[in-house]
């Protein structure tokens, strides 16, 4: 099993970007990869997954549920070196760099996230809409 998890790894860290194009109109991330997949993210689920200490917490257990991010979008996409990029956001979110691998991850698995994301606000009471029945500004918990 080890064997199946490190090959896996090695096949994870060979993944490129080979096209990044911003949908602003749909607030969508078009990701292309060399292995022919192509993935469209959601601003909101890049800001809310952000890689980011803010979100992710500076350890395992510390990750915080953003709130109020439903219409959120992208105003820059900065490359960094050729192996990820940084995006500004529309809330002036800017912290946190999304890696090649992190943006694969992020397309692969954004069902599972999206339904986790979606059960955590409704655990905490919290809902996406900025304006949102519950608190009158976004929210991190």
């Amino acid at each position: 099993m080890a064997i199946a998890e490190e090959n896996s790894h090695d096949a994870d860290s060979q993944i490129r970007v080979t096209d990044l194009a911003y949908l602003s109109a749909e607030k969508i991330l078009k990701v292309s990869f060399n292995t022919g997949e192509v993935f469209l993210i959601t601003a909101e689920l890049l800001r809310v997954e952000s890689p980011s200490a803010e979100v992710q917490g500076h350890s395992s257990g510390e990750k915080k549920t953003i709130a109020g991010r439903m219409h959120v979008g992208i105003i820059n996409i900065e490359p960094v070196g050729n192996y990820a990029v940084k995006i500004v956001f529309d809330d002036l979110h800017d912290t946190g760099l999304y890696s090649w691998q992190y943006l694969y991850k992020l397309g692969r698995d954004q069902e599972q996230l999206w339904s986790d994301y979606l059960a955590s606000l409704e655990e905490k009471g919290l809902s996406r809409d900025p304006s949102g029945s519950i608190g009158a500004s976004p929210t991190v918990h």
